[in-house]
């Protein structure tokens, strides 16, 4: 029985699945892996089954319908995670943008102190590789402007690598996020943040996908523009 699951929500993935998954079994750490897959006509979760066959019990997957959205799938293993009592559960991409090397760094953060730990782009200046100019600044003029509305200090409040105590996921009344993209990973370092929870950034390098397609849209990124003023409204209320 491993302490850490990483939950890797997946769509059409099955260029990237069997390489990721391999990696994170590879390292020192022992950690157990959830793939959320969204029904991917490309077949990525029947490539997670053959896989499983070879790391029994270590290797878990949930099938949804459709594709949901990102913050659905999240929650989905976040609550399959609480009910199978891992006590540090990670979120992290499968198309190695994230480099799976760094969870025993979340790991460690959270081991010595931290509730939530972020692989940060955005801590010791800016670490994206491959990314084209005008989405470096998208991203971290989104943080800034995060920063700005939410009162958080959080340099890269879109991050998407993440390691939680599941103290932290308990505490979060899950049924009630409402964002499923970028807005989604705001929203649950707001709800922490709302909650004292003590938030460390790790810094990382992020490396753009090479296989695959991006799930970028705009409608993602008017989500987490709006988004981001609902939040600190409802806080305001008291309804976070």
């Amino acid at each position: 029985m491993s302490d850490g699951i990483v939950i890797i929500p997946t769509y059409n993935e099955i260029e990237n699945i069997e390489s990721i998954v391999r990696a994170v079994f590879a390292l020192p750490k022992s950690f157990h892996v959830l793939i959320v897959d969204d029904n991917s006509p490309d077949q990525t979760a029947a490539k997670v089954v053959e896989l499983q066959k070879e790391f029994e019990n270590r290797l878990f997957l949930e099938v949804r319908k459709k594709k949901a959205g990102l913050g659905t799938a999240y929650v989905h293993g976040f609550k399959w995670a609480m009910q199978n009592q891992y006590e540090y559960i990670f979120e992290m991409d499968a198309d190695f943008s994230h480099n799976p090397n760094d969870l025993e760094r979340l790991y460690e953060a959270c081991v010595n102190g931290a509730d939530l730990a972020i692989g940060s782009r955005y801590v010791t200046g800016v670490n994206v590789v491959n990314w084209p100019l005008s989405r470096v600044l998208l991203s971290y003029f989104a943080s800034v402007y995060v920063r700005m509305i939410t009162g958080m200090k959080i340099m890269d409040a879109t991050a998407g690598f993440i390691c939680y105590r599941r103290a932290v996921l308990e505490k979060i009344d899950l049924d009630a996020i409402k964002f499923i993209g970028y807005a989604f990973q705001i929203e649950m370092k707001y709800r922490a943040f709302a909650k004292n929870f003590k938030i460390v950034e790790v810094p990382v390098i992020f490396t753009d996908r090479t296989k695959g397609q991006s799930k970028m849209s705009g409608a993602i990124i008017k989500e987490a523009i709006f988004g981001v003023i609902s939040l600190r409204i409802r806080k305001f209320l008291n309804r976070l």
